[in-house]
């Protein structure tokens, strides 16, 4: 047993102010199994791929329901009032959308922490010599594009929100009106070209992310890499030619539905019109079908005549 005589020199003033040793760090206090999980690079990486796999198919759903513009105004605001209403009466109006944004946020949260932490670790492995040049070069190579992919894609999203969810950014901005401020905002050439770089750079990361999901289940096998390569291309060009129309359809006025007229703040499409007429017996479809344009422009003018004339009406009683 070491005594005060043959102990090293400083060893009185404590271990921790000894010359050259380095003090002693006390190991971390045990967490519960899903945090412990999480702190090791196989609970990173299912974490990073099981959040990836939720995103994936958010952004596929997403892409799916904005094909309903090329139907017109009136169907893409039916599409945005039915994801209001979801599991309406059950839950109160647009509780339920506000869980599912939550949870993507916090999908998207976990997503870019291991992503970052997983690239932490394998710096400071490949600082301790544990990679080959080789595997150095290829890993930094996929590691610093979906780095600078993921980086734009997160710019993307904040001006996506503040641009067609808050309206911060949106010249003629108004909440609920789908239609209205996707032309407010597309129909100009600077917010459809950022949509345009943006969905190339998804487009790439969910390219890479797609197929390296796999292997971060350990789901890797030569059997089935054609199978990953074709799943991770396929996937990637489906969303992003998806996602590139839209822009570049609105932009160019392909997109561009007959707008009836405004009511106070919201576009009314003509189908809604055309609805009211038919209910309330002005003209059936087929006795509208025959109609010519000037026709059909005379009863939009007579609707706005029998609106302004309600209008008065009210001010007056």
């Amino acid at each position: 047993m070491q005594t005060m005589e043959n102990a090293a020199p400083g060893a009185e003033n404590g271990p921790e102010k000894a010359p050259g040793v380095a003090p002693v760090h006390p190991s971390r206090r045990p967490a519960p199994w899903p945090i412990e999980f999480y702190r090791s690079a196989v609970g990173k990486k299912w974490v990073m791929a099981l959040t990836g796999i939720m995103l994936m198919g958010y952004v596929f759903a997403h892409m799916v329901g904005n094909l309903k513009i090329y139907q017109g105004a009136h169907a893409i605001n039916v599409y945005g009032e039915f994801l209001r209403e979801l599991l309406y009466p059950l839950m109160p109006r647009t509780v339920t959308l506000w869980g599912m944004r939550i949870g993507l946020t916090a999908a998207f949260v976990l997503h870019i922490h291991s992503a970052y932490s997983l690239t932490r670790m394998n710096k400071r492995a490949q600082a301790g010599g544990y990679a080959t040049q080789r595997d150095y070069i290829a890993a930094n190579a996929a590691s610093r594009s979906m780095r600078w992919t993921g980086v734009i894609i997160l710019l993307y999203l904040a001006f996506h929100l503040a641009d067609l969810t808050w309206g911060f950014v949106n010249p003629d901005f108004v909440r609920g009106d789908v239609y209205r401020n996707l032309q407010a905002s597309l129909g100009n050439v600077g917010p459809a070209g950022i949509y345009v770089v943006a969905n190339i750079a998804l487009g790439l990361h969910l390219w890479h992310g797609a197929w390296s999901m796999f292997q971060s289940l350990g789901l890797n096998n030569p059997k089935y890499n054609a199978w990953r390569r074709n799943f991770a291309i396929g996937f990637a060009v489906l969303v992003t030619v998806g996602n590139l129309s839209f822009p570049l359809a609105i932009v160019s006025g392909v997109a561009e539905d007959e707008v009836c007229f405004e009511q106070g703040d919201r576009v009314v499409s003509c189908e809604e019109v055309f609805a009211d007429g038919i209910r309330n017996g002005d003209f059936t479809v087929d006795e509208f079908d025959e109609l010519s344009d000037h026709e059909r422009h005379k009863i939009l003018e007579a609707y706005h005549a029998q609106e302004e004339l309600r209008e008065l009406q009210e001010e007056e009683g």
